[in-house]
């Protein structure tokens, strides 16, 4: 059978051109179907934390989840869409229930039996926020009778913290923003969450200090919807190279996230 070289040539060039536009076809397009079932990416982000969005000076969004799913987005060659949520808590039940298909929050057995995660992106320090002029210096001051702790309502600190802490009350709030202005009415004398959160609440809260030490650590991974673990290696392989290439350190002093370490 006679091939055509310019037939060849022309096919070549088409190859090549949606190579150039969407990446490896190959790569994308079974993983992009399983990942993004409706065509686009479903990003689920909260505001108010470098680890889901913030927005910079200009008014640009940024933050771990928001970035890293407009880059798979590109890696899938799919449209993007951000659906905005009050707390991660919601955005967890969103992707349980298929309405969401990516985040990026903190891989807990808990969390783990209603989605499923990748391989850690990074760690981050759990810490405590208290306001200005607070008699609570240290983590030794917190564990007495009086004494109120704000925690996100059905976030990690929430289940975590009412086994550690004995005497202290813990008040759950609805978001970081509600949590600023229970300090200020006093419904609340601290704050637990994760670090880079509490940097950017302390940002708004003059003279408020972040305690020393720690109360442990998140590892934040990439969440999917269940039924989709046969797309996990190919998460795994894009979280390698946004660490190696650099893109999650860029990622990271862009949305201004504090705090955070590398993950083992």
């Amino acid at each position: 059978m006679r091939i055509s070289f310019g037939r060849v040539a022309h096919t070549a060039l088409l190859a090549f051109a949606v190579v150039s536009l969407f990446g490896a076809p190959a790569r994308a397009d079974g993983e992009a179907r399983l990942l993004a079932p409706s065509g686009t990416l479903r990003v689920g982000i909260y505001p108010g934390s470098p680890t889901s969005m913030v927005t910079d000076a200009a008014g640009k969004p940024h933050g771990l989840a928001y970035d890293l799913g407009g880059e798979l987005a590109k890696w899938l060659g799919v449209p993007i869409d951000y659906v905005r949520f009050q707390r991660v808590a919601d955005i967890v039940t969103a992707i349980h229930d298929g309405q969401v298909d990516f985040t990026v929050t903190n891989a807990t057995p808990a969390r783990a039996n209603e989605v499923s995660f990748s391989q850690p992106v990074l760690a981050i320090e759990l810490g405590y926020l208290v306001p200005a002029n607070s008699p609570i210096s240290e983590i030794e001051d917190i564990d007495k009778p009086g004494v109120k702790i704000g925690v996100t309502k059905g976030s990690t600190s929430e289940r975590t913290l009412p086994m550690k802490f004995k005497n202290a009350t813990i008040v759950p709030a609805e978001s970081v923003k509600v949590a600023i202005a229970m300090f200020g009415r006093g419904e609340i004398d601290l704050y637990a969450t994760n670090k880079p959160t509490l940097f950017e609440m302390s940002d708004q809260m003059p003279g408020a200090k972040i305690l020393d030490g720690n109360w442990g650590a998140e590892h934040m991974a990439i969440a999917v919807p269940k039924g989709r673990e046969a797309a996990l290696p190919m998460l795994n392989s894009f979280v390698t190279e946004e660490r190696s290439s650099g893109a999650l350190d860029t990622i990271q002093q862009q949305a201004g996230l504090r705090g955070a370490t590398k993950a083992k």
